[in-house]
C-alpha cells in the first residue's frame, strides 16, 4: 500500500509511525480533558503517563515479537528494533502494570482512571491499525471477496504481493471504533468504576479471537495448528479472567446498592 507516506530529502516519513503519532495526539487530548474533568489529572501528569505507557508498550510489543521467532531476531537484531512492527498483547500486558504503578504513585483513583484509559487505548489502537494497513503488516489471508486488497509495493510487509488479501487491519480498526462508541455510550450509564475498562477488554478479546481466523501472517505461531493461535489463547484467558472480575464487581455493586441479585 503506502509504507512510506512521503520523503523529505533523505528522510522518509513512514505511514505506521505517522498514524501512531496521530493516535497518540488524539489519546493524549482525550486523557487530558477527561482526566482533568473526572479525577483532577494535570496536563503534566497526562503527558508523563502517556510517555511511560509508550515506553512500556514499545518494550512489551518488541519482547513478544522476539518470542515469536527468537532465532531470527538473534541473527538479525536490527530487524527487531526497526521493522516488523509490534505484538499488541505484548504491549498491552506491559502497559497495564505501568499504568497501575503510576496511578498508585500519583494517588489517582485506579478504577476511574482505567475507565478513561479504555477510550484512550481505543483511539491509539484504532489509528495504529490504519498504520498497519498502510504498511502492510498484520495482513489477512488471500480472498476472492469484494473486500480484498492487493499490495504491490515491495516495501510492504504483506505477502504474497499481487494477490487480494483480507484487510484485517481495517476490520480491526472499524471494530475498535465500534467498541469505542459503545464505551462512550456506556460512560454516563456505568454502574461502577472500572466497568468501561472491563467491557473494553472483553469486547476486544472476543473480536480479536474471531479476527484471527482471517489473519494471513502465520509466523506468529499456533498453540493448536491452524485452530488456535497464540493471540487467540491470550484472548480466551483475558476473556475468562475479566468476565469473572466483571461479575464479581457487578454483584458487589448491587449488594452495596441494596438491590436484589436476581
Amino acid at each position: 500500500m503506502y509504507p512510506i507516506l512521503f520523503e523529505i530529502g533523505d528522510t522518509a516519513v513512514y505511514s505506521y509511525g505517522f498514524m501512531i503519532a496521530l493516535g497518540a495526539m488524539a489519546g493524549v487530548a482525550y486523557l487530558a480533558v477527561r482526566g482533568k474533568r473526572e479525577v483532577g489529572l494535570t496536563f503534566d501528569q497526562a503527558n508523563t503517563l502517556f510517555l511511560l505507557i509508550f515506553i512500556a508498550a514499545f518494550v512489551g510489543g518488541k519482547a513478544f515479537l522476539f518470542l515469536e521467532d527468537a532465532g531470527f531476531y538473534i541473527q538479525h537484531p536490527r530487524e527487531l528494533l526497526t521493522g516488523r512492527g509490534f505484538v499488541f498483547y505484548g504491549s498491552f500486558l506491559f502497559a497495564v502494570p505501568t499504568m497501575l504503578w503510576f496511578f498508585k504513585r500519583q494517588h489517582l483513583p485506579t478504577f476511574a482512571m482505567l475507565d478513561i484509559m479504555a477510550v484512550t487505548t481505543c483511539l491509539v489502537h484504532m489509528f495504529g491499525r490504519i498504520g498497519c494497513f498502510l504498511a502492510g503488516c498484520c495482513y489477512g489471508e488471500s480472498t476472492d471477496s469484494i473486500f480484498g486488497v492487493t499490495y504491490t509495493d515491495a516495501k510492504c510487509q504483506a505477502s504474497p504481493l499481487g494477490t487480494p488479501l483480507h484487510p484485517t487491519q481495517l476490520y480491526e480498526s472499524a471494530y475498535i471504533f465500534a467498541v469505542m462508541l459503545i464505551l462512550l455510550w456506556l460512560r454516563g450509564r456505568k454502574k461502577f468504576y472500572g466497568q468501561l475498562f472491563l467491557v473494553y477488554l472483553m469486547l476486544y478479546a472476543a473480536g480479536r479471537f474471531v479476527l484471527e481466523y482471517f489473519r494471513g501472517d502465520l509466523a506468529r505461531g499456533f498453540v493448536i495448528d491452524k485452530y488456535l493461535s497464540h493471540s487467540q489463547l491470550i484472548a480466551l484467558i483475558i476473556l475468562a479472567v475479566v468476565a469473572a472480575i466483571y461479575v464479581r464487581l457487578s454483584i458487589r455493586n448491587r449488594v452495596e446498592a441494596g438491590k436484589p441479585l436476581i
